[in-house]
């Protein structure tokens, strides 16, 4: 047991926020907390894996990224583009001509990122994981990405009740995991099926298995194309323990997508 003042020492580095290249958000009240849990549901191609990847080398931060959604070729030229600036479709050429030796030394400085690329990882696999970075780095990890949530094996779902009942003990311990290493526990999932194409604002309701419960943060990511192959990702705060929410969705933050080089870039303009 802690008293209110013993609390300020047992909480440890939990509250805290980790570095986000996201404006617009921070501007909602929304942050990413070490020790809490967040969910970020989206339709498939809208930019759910290019939404964290920012997040996880804005601020050369202590990462473990579990990539089941993305092979390492994918995540690696990504990574490489957010982090250079350059066109991943050369970075791409690059690596299958093996002349990728002239980016070694800016990956080189993102030393304590760590990528799983198991397609689909246990639990016991996380956790070997974390343990593994742990005995590597003496510390956890501030930021722990799961792409996606519904990847992670928790064992077999026969129908849709033991499904919904599954994701909501996967969010369960993904929180519990987030409390016991102090980082940021970064979940990507699915939207139902009536906004699986992405162009319209993604209400609380619209995330696959409603499961709203757990999560401190939930955001649900809508896109804009221009006709011109230009990308716009509105990002809707549905549910914020800690400061604004929309539950509708229709209220978002905007941030340009550089098809070319993988970044986001805030709009300042309000929506």
């Amino acid at each position: 047991m802690y008293s209110l003042v013993q609390s300020v020492q047992a909480r440890g580095e939990a509250g805290e926020p980790i570095p986000s290249p996201f404006g617009g958000l921070r501007r909602h009240e929304v942050e990413f907390r070490r020790g809490e849990l967040s969910l970020v549901a989206a339709g498939p191609g809208t930019g759910k894996s290019i939404f964290a990847a920012n997040l996880a080398l804005a601020g050369n931060m202590p990462v473990l990224y579990f990539s089941a959604d993305s092979n390492a070729a994918t995540q690696l030229t990504r990574a490489t583009a957010i982090i250079t600036g350059q066109n991943v479709r050369d970075i791409k050429r690059k690596l299958v001509h093996d002349e990728f030796g002239e980016y070694y030394a800016d990956l080189g400085k993102r030393w304590w990122i760590r990528w799983n690329f198991e397609a689909r990882p246990t639990p016991g696999d996380i956790e070997r994981d974390l343990a593994c970075y742990f005995e590597v780095f003496g510390m956890d990890p501030h930021l722990i990405v799961v792409d996606n949530v519904t990847n992670v094996d928790g064992g077999a779902t026969p129908d849709a009740e033991s499904f919904v009942f599954g994701l909501e003990a996967m969010c369960e311990y993904l929180a519990e995991m987030a409390r016991d290493t102090n980082a940021h526990v970064l979940g990507l999932h699915h939207v139902v099926g009536e906004f699986s194409d992405g162009l319209n604002p993604i209400p609380l309701s619209g995330v696959k298995g409603k499961i709203g419960r757990v999560p401190s943060v939930i955001l649900t990511i809508h896109k804009e194309i221009d006709g011109m192959d230009g990308r716009i990702l509105h990002v809707s705060p549905v549910k914020n323990r800690e400061g604004f929410e929309d539950s509708s969705g229709q209220t978002f933050s905007s941030y340009d997508f550089n098809n070319a080089n993988m970044r986001l870039t805030d709009i300042s303009a309000e929506f």
